[in-house]
C-alpha cells in the first residue's frame, strides 16, 4: 500500500507548505486536504449528515480550512514527489468550469501529482447557501464530473445536461495526467455509490472504521463486471487507516492500494512526532 497522511489545513495549524516538506522528507506517498467553504452557524445538520442522531459537536477545524486548491498549489511549489490529494472536494458546491481549471492548474504546476478525491457532502445548510438542493447532490456531482472531463480532454468542449450547460468553449491548461487526474469517489459503499464509481470514477475511497469495507470490495467488483468494466481499473483506497501493521496488512490483502493516516490540525510540536511514528509503518523502499 502507498501510505500518506491527511490534515485539515487551517489558519491555526502547521502551514500547508511546511507540512508538505516534512511529509515528503519522511517518505510518505501522499498528502490530502479536506474542504468546507464555510459552516452555517445554525448547525442544524448533525455532523455527518441529517441521518445521524448521536453526532458529537462539530470540531472548529471544519470552518477554518484554507481553500483546498490554493493550499495544494502552495504544497506543489515546495515538493517534488508526493501526490497531492483532495480528500474530499465538495464538487456539488463548486462551479464546474472554474473547478476544472483549478484541477488542471494544480496538476500542471505540480508536474502531474494531483489526486482528485471527490464526495457528495453532508451539510444541508452549507449546500443550500451554494444553491444546491441536498436531494439532488448526487445527480449534480455526476454532471459536473462529466462536464469537467469534457473540458480536460477536448479542445472545444461543450456540455448539455439538467444541471450543467455550456456551449463549445476553450479551457486551458489541460492536465498533465491523461486523460485527467484520477477521480476517487469517497463515501460509504452501496448500490448508488458503486454505480457512480463504475460510471465516472477511477477509484473508491471509504473512511476506515466508519464504513464497512471487506464485503463491499467484492460487491464493487461484481457491479463493475456486471456493467462491463474491468474491476482492476478501479483503485481502492482508505481514509483514516488505523496505524497498526496488522490492519495495514489486512487492507492490502483486500486489494486496497493506498491509504492515509490522520493528522490533527495542530502545530509542529504535535504533528511532527506523530509523523515520525507513522513513518515506522511505511513499507521498506524497493531496491
Amino acid at each position: 500500500m502507498k501510505l500518506g497522511v491527511f490534515m485539515f489545513p487551517t489558519d491555526k495549524a502547521m502551514s500547508p507548505p511546511e507540512l508538505a516538506r516534512e511529509v515528503e522528507a519522511r517518505g510518505f506517498a501522499s498528502l490530502w486536504f479536506p474542504e468546507h467553504s464555510h459552516i452555517p452557524a445554525s448547525r442544524r445538520t448533525p455532523w455527518g449528515g441529517p441521518q445521524r442522531s448521536d453526532a458529537p459537536p462539530l470540531p472548529e477545524e471544519y470552518w477554518r480550512t484554507h481553500d483546498q486548491f490554493v493550499a495544494l498549489g502552495a504544497c506543489a511549489a515546495v515538493t517534488e514527489r508526493i501526490e497531492l490529494g483532495t480528500g474530499i472536494c465538495l464538487v456539488a458546491q463548486r462551479d464546474p468550469i472554474w473547478l476544472a481549471k483549478e484541477v488542471a492548474s494544480v496538476d500542471v504546476l505540480s508536474g502531474g501529482r494531483l489526486q482528485l478525491g471527490i464526495g457528495y457532502g453532508w451539510n444541508v445548510e452549507e449546500m443550500g447557501h451554494h444553491g444546491v438542493a441536498f436531494g439532488e447532490r448526487r445527480a449534480i456531482v455526476r454532471e459536473k464530473v462529466l462536464a469537467m472531463k469534457e473540458l480536460w480532454t477536448q479542445d472545444e468542449a461543450s456540455f448539455s445536461g439538467e444541471h450543467v450547460n455550456f456551449e463549445p468553449s476553450w479551457s486551458y491548461p489541460k492536465p498533465i495526467q491523461q486523460p485527467h487526474p484520477p477521480i476517487i469517489l469517497g463515501g460509504g459503499g452501496g448500490p448508488k455509490m458503486f454505480d457512480a464509481v463504475v460510471e465516472y470514477a477511477d477509484g473508491w475511497m471509504p473512511i476506515g472504521g466508519r464504513h464497512e469495507i471487506d464485503g463491499q470490495v467484492e460487491q464493487l467488483r461484481r457491479v463493475a463486471e456486471s456493467k462491463g468494466r474491468d474491476p482492476s481499473t478501479i483503485d481502492l483506497g482508505v481514509f483514516m487507516v488505523k496505524p497498526d501493521p496488522a490492519e495495514i496488512e489486512r487492507l492490502a490483502g483486500l486489494g486496497i492500494t493506498f491509504g492515509s493516516f490522520p493528522l490533527p490540525p495542530a502545530g509542529r510540536d504535535e504533528v511532527l512526532p506523530l509523523l515520525d511514528r507513522y513513518m515506522e509503518l511505511l513499507p521498506a523502499p524497493v531496491g
